[in-house]
């Protein structure tokens, strides 16, 4: 017998491939738009918190945010607490393309979701959600939401 978790498996491969989720406005690579929107929700962030929050290591951290600082996404501040650490905050130009790039997202989904009652898609939601924070739960790292 199959377990119902062999079913999900192969659905979310599936959901990984779909070109039309996945072609968005082009500003924007996956990282980037995942870090612009913690940035966000939760602030001005360090390095540190960074590595903390995605669960990578700094290096990793450092090579995408010179990235996104070499594009003009974010930019450098002193802790506006007063701590040590410098936090990246996004720029206007990085707030413009992670919108856009939301605003191409989203119109991806309305398509797919065209014919799905308000209920249907916040029963979608609703489990996601939950399926994100179970996720979330497991490794330690909660992601804030709006």
């Amino acid at each position: 017998m199959t377990k119902p978790t062999h079913r999900l498996e192969y659905e979310q491969m599936l959901l990984s491939r779909h070109e039309l989720l996945r072609h968005r406005s082009g500003a924007l690579d996956r990282s980037a738009y995942v870090l612009l929107s913690r940035i966000r929700v939760q602030g001005p962030m360090s390095i540190s918190e960074l590595s903390e929050a995605f669960g990578l290591d700094s290096s990793t951290l450092n090579r995408q945010t010179a990235a996104a600082m070499r594009s003009g996404l974010v930019e450098r501040i002193p802790d506006p607490e007063g701590g040590i650490a410098r936090k990246f905050r996004i720029t206007a130009k990085g707030a413009r393309l992670l919108d856009q790039e939301r605003d191409s997202i989203i119109s991806g989904l309305d398509k797919v979701m065209a014919d799905w009652t308000d209920e249907d898609i916040a029963a979608f939601t609703a489990y996601l959600r939950r399926f994100n924070t179970d996720i979330e739960r497991l490794s330690g790292r909660t992601w804030p939401r709006p």
